[in-house]
């Protein structure tokens, strides 16, 4: 079972924050906390994904076509989209800063959106705020 600490910390994270107690135990047995470095590629466009991130500390930057069309940061997550429609990934993710990072191995996180009701709903609204602000550039 995973540490009380631990717990607090996955609790404090945005994405989780609507979590019970027991979804958190959930995550906390399938997701391992690894390290980056500073320029570490986190994942290629046009690659399979085999794993989603959840952003601990630091920050990415998201390029589509070599292009940045995004930051992203503690609380936020990346490589799920991926992940739910089993198509290639649609951007490359490169640590702008040394980060730490909720690794989600593929079949976890599935068996997570199943079991974790908090998490799905946060994920859900993460997408469709992506959806929305992708909209308002298109119509600005």
């Amino acid at each position: 079972m995973a540490s009380k600490d631990h717990l607090t910390h996955l609790a404090n994270l945005p994405l989780l924050s609507a979590c019970s107690q027991r979804e958190l135990q959930k995550v906390a047995r399938v997701t391992d906390e690894v390290e980056v470095e500073a320029n570490a590629t986190l994942m290629e466009q046009g690659q399979l994904a085999r794993e989603a991130f959840v952003i601990v500390s630091g920050t990415a930057e998201v390029r589509r076509d070599g292009t940045k069309v995004a930051v992203v940061g503690a609380g936020e997550c990346v490589g799920e989209l991926a992940l739910l429609d089993h198509q290639p990934r649609s951007a490359s993710v490169v640590a702008l800063e040394p980060m730490t990072l909720l690794v989600i191995p593929s079949t976890a996180f599935t068996a997570l959106l199943d079991d974790a009701p908090g998490l799905s709903r946060k994920l859900l609204g993460s997408l469709a705020k992506r959806i929305r602000d992708l909209d308002s550039r298109l119509t600005d």
